[in-house]
């Protein structure tokens, strides 16, 4: 007699188990078919109150929990394969697993990452949703984060900040100039969108993995996530704060306040790419991104030396950074 908990995968998860090595989740392990590829592989939990709140929308949950995943593949260069999920929940609950397991699916669909299999549980604390997502490079070119080399450009995608200010907002943390105008009160939707469902750059995952020498993805705050790219290098460098792109919203509440800027660059949740790449393979990495859709931003170089990253003002004056990214510890 099938338990509840064969009844809910059954129910939710089963239909978004399309790839045939998944068997439609009736056994206890999945088989990957082999393609003479590497595999690369990476595992990231969300948890309630720590990444994300508790009255979040369910689709957003399930969203972030994958992408968050899609976005250290795409920063490794590699395509994505398919996915475990294991969900620690409170109760079997229709009114979130049915839009959770929608969007979960519809995500699925779109980045052609199929769920391969995974555990539920029971738990008395705060919901855990922990995925495991699996991707293919051809052998031998997985882009790590120990390889920047002096002269080096430190490229970023997208915009910074926008998911910390999101988290601000929905905590009560920020506050746009005027909350009677229509353009703030979309700012605002977009930076708490921003923050509920990350864009991992996978068309950009090639692109990174022809023309750049080092990548990772910006997940606890650019400052500190370069700060231990370049530690892991041997390296250092010089960043022009300045020039590190951010939204229009983002910039409707930061503005030119130097202690909002540095909220900006330490805060985490931004899931953009950060790559180092060097001279020679610039211009075509920028047109690779161009084509891809996926904006791209040179704000610094690789130097030679061990002292932390440099961050300069547009007068080119040093500036002090106290919190570098989100710690959990």
């Amino acid at each position: 007699m099938p338990s509840g908990e064969d009844d809910l995968i059954a129910r939710y998860f089963k239909p978004l188990a399309t790839d045939p090595g998944a068997r439609g989740l009736v056994d206890d392990a999945a088989v990957l078919a082999a393609t003479g590829s590497d595999l690369v592989l990476t595992t990231d939990a969300i948890v309630e109150g720590v990444h994300y709140l508790p009255d979040d929308p369910p689709e957003a949950i399930a969203r972030k929990a994958l992408r968050v995943n899609l976005s250290d593949l795409a920063a490794k260069g590699a395509e994505p394969a398919g996915f475990l999920l294991t969900l620690a929940l409170r109760r079997a609950d229709e009114r979130f697993l049915a839009p959770f397991a929608a969007a979960l699916g519809e995500d699925a669909a779109t980045f052609r990452c199929p769920l391969l299999g995974g555990d539920t549980v029971s738990t008395p604390g705060p919901m855990m949703i922990s995925v495991t997502a699996l991707g293919r490079v051809p052998p031998g070119r997985m882009v790590a984060r120990d390889a920047l080399r002096p002269g080096d450009a430190i490229v970023v995608t997208g915009t910074i900040g926008d998911a910390a200010l999101g988290l601000d907002l929905l905590q009560g943390r920020a506050t746009s100039a005027n909350h009677a105008h229509d353009a703030v009160h979309a700012h605002d939707a977009f930076l708490i969108d921003r923050y509920r469902v990350p864009q991992p750059r996978s068309a950009l995952a090639a692109a990174v993995r022809d023309y750049a020498g080092a990548a990772m993805d910006v997940s606890d705050g650019l400052a500190g996530d370069l700060a231990k790219m370049c530690a892991a290098s041997g390296v250092t460098g010089i960043v022009r704060a300045a020039a590190v792109p951010l939204s229009d919203a983002a910039r409707a509440i930061a503005g030119t306040d130097e202690s909002k800027l540095a909220r900006l660059l330490s805060g985490g949740d931004d899931y953009e790419l950060l790559c180092g790449v060097a001279q020679n393979n610039l211009d075509q990495f920028l047109a690779a991104a161009q084509r891809s859709d996926v904006q791209v931003t040179v704000i610094g170089v690789v130097e030679q030396g061990t002292a932390p990253p440099r961050w300069l003002d547009q007068n080119a004056r040093e500036i002090s950074l106290k919190t570098l990214s989100f710690s959990h510890f």
